[in-house]
């Protein structure tokens, strides 16, 4: 009961109210009245202090989030709550989980917050949320073969940039196409307009996925959607959908194949590729 009064009034007469503060925090075009003790907390912020001129008085720091747009104005404030009290924790919902998770992944020292707001943002994947996650992953910088199975630590997220990838990947591969019924025999031989309108949705889902996704989730063993020729004929729908969009204007065609024999070693027989287009060659006469 006795420290839980001490954290209480942190939090109140310390962080709302700033009452004896020492350390001016700007950031977001906003200015917080903190303390230098419990912003020592994490490892960003006691760096910053400890490399930022000071002279007499309050501190003065000042963050700057130019090159970390996910880091929100709301998910910066809930992380620095959360350093004077768990309370902030109540504050997390599935609308800005993802920019607390940001700030909790860069001022460190957060492993609670990141791991609530992390499982915040995974259970928030769904049908009508889909779009704007993959708009999320495209963002995320990838490796340097191009491979989605691995993700460069360079992404504020840290470790936690992965995880988001892979929870994406899961949904478009497994989630999906079993809420949408599109892998179920029965229920399309049941209910043919259900299995078709089904089988647009999650169409339209796919010709918005970046290509190393894409490729990676209709060759993906896991994508359970009906025999290689059914998996092969979505596939080929869906580049026919992607040209007009995410495909539009890059410069490069993507193909699908279904090889003889079907695939090996457990793999799929559905292939996708993309090759660049070759400039025309204009001829100049002499």
């Amino acid at each position: 009961m006795h420290n839980d009064e001490i954290v209480h009034h942190l939090y109140h007469a310390g962080f709302q109210t700033g009452n004896y503060a020492d350390t001016i925090l700007h950031v977001h075009q906003n200015s917080y009245r903190l303390h230098a003790i419990i912003l020592s907390r994490s490892p960003f912020l006691a760096h910053l202090m400890s490399t930022s001129p000071q002279s007499g008085g309050q501190r003065s720091i000042f963050v700057q989030l130019d090159r970390d747009p996910e880091v929100t104005q709301e998910g910066f404030a809930i992380a620095l709550g959360y350093l004077y009290s768990s309370v902030s924790l109540n504050l997390i919902r599935p609308e800005n989980a993802r920019g607390v998770l940001a700030a909790g992944c860069l001022l460190g020292g957060m492993n609670d917050l990141c791991g609530y707001s992390y499982e915040a943002c995974r259970q928030s994947i769904n049908v009508e949320t889909i779009t704007e996650w993959l708009e999320f992953i495209d963002t995320i910088p990838s490796s340097p073969d191009g491979s989605p199975s691995h993700v460069p630590m360079t992404s504020v997220f840290g470790k936690y940039a992965q995880r988001l990838r892979d929870d994406v990947f899961h949904f478009l591969v497994v989630t999906l196409p079993t809420v949408l019924e599109v892998n179920s025999p029965a229920s399309s031989e049941s209910s043919p307009s259900q299995g078709s309108g089904g089988r647009d949705t999650l169409l339209g889902v796919f010709s918005l996925v970046p290509f190393d996704l894409f490729k990676a989730a209709v060759e993906s063993p896991t994508f359970q959607i009906g025999s290689d020729q059914a998996r092969f004929k979505f596939a080929k729908d869906a580049i026919e959908q992607r040209k007009k969009g995410i495909a539009r204007g890059q410069g490069a065609e993507e193909t699908v194949v279904l090889a003889f024999g079907g695939g090996q070693l457990g793999g799929s027989a559905v292939h996708v590729t993309r090759k660049m287009r070759k400039r025309p060659l204009w001829k100049v006469n002499s």
